[in-house]
């Protein structure tokens, strides 16, 4: 079994996102993809609902396969709003937050606090670059900023941070956060100083599809000094425990 709890339609490609998903699915047998929609690094009230609009879609054309993430931009008047009708409404699985600010703003906790009383996770963009880091792009000491402000909030830090040696050291005593490993492909060690660092526990499997290939972050884990029971985990067992699924493609 496989869950991949990190893959994006992008607004000017969305059907072209939906065919590589959806290819993959088959190709590998995935039981169950986590999908957010994203745009610009500034989404409006009107770019948001339609990129979650996508993402509903994309959820009602593919039932107990797809799941989807309601993504926010924290500065808009009505996040909150928006974040009740995709919870509430729609059945969404989590909230995505990617760039219009860091994580640990004060603009994000109305959004944690929801989310702690729905029990759904928060999957936040963390990428530390040596050139060109975006504005409001977090880090590992913002997550883990927002961590011990809302302990009983199930945090995602995506990407291993980008710089797992360094990202990875500011969330490891934060026990409410998780890491995906999608994105993380410039060394092919990267999972395996992750399970040694935090343990096989907390680790999830994405690929950050259609960005970049799936295969990139399926051979890591099939390549991994791991022991069985920790290959497993990581690939379903820890996403399906995080987010409520019940069976193998339910939820």
């Amino acid at each position: 079994m496989l869950i991949d709890m990190h893959t994006h339609l992008w607004k000017n490609s969305v059907e072209l996102c939906k065919r590589g998903i959806l290819d993959m699915c088959e190709v590998f047998d995935l039981t169950k993809v986590l999908v957010s929609s994203l745009g610009g690094y500034q989404p409006d009230e009107e770019e948001i609902r339609y990129l979650n609009d996508q993402t509903f879609a994309f959820m009602k054309e593919q039932p107990g396969l797809i799941e989807g993430y309601c993504y926010l931009n924290p500065r808009n008047p009505d996040t909150m709003t928006e974040l009740r009708h995709r919870i509430e409404d729609e059945g969404m699985c989590g909230v995505k937050l990617w760039v219009a600010t860091f994580c640990d703003d004060p603009l994000v906790d109305p959004i944690a606090e929801q989310c702690v009383s729905y029990g759904i996770p928060m999957l936040i963009h963390a990428f530390h670059k040596s050139v060109d880091q975006l504005p409001y792009e977090s880090l590992g000491a913002n997550v883990a900023n927002l961590s011990r402000r809302y302990p009983e909030a199930k945090l995602i830090m995506a990407h291993l941070g980008a710089n797992c040696l360094r990202e990875m050291r500011m969330i490891k005593d934060c026990p409410n956060v998780w890491l995906d490993y999608s994105g993380s492909i410039s060394h092919a060690d990267d999972l395996e100083y992750a399970v040694r660092l935090v343990g096989a526990d907390r680790i999830l499997f994405g690929t950050d599809m259609p960005d970049l290939a799936f295969q990139c972050s399926y051979g890591q884990l099939v390549e991994a000094d791991l022991t069985p029971e920790e290959r497993e985990k990581i690939a379903w067992k820890n996403t399906a425990a995080l987010f409520g699924f019940d069976g193998e493609a339910g939820k």
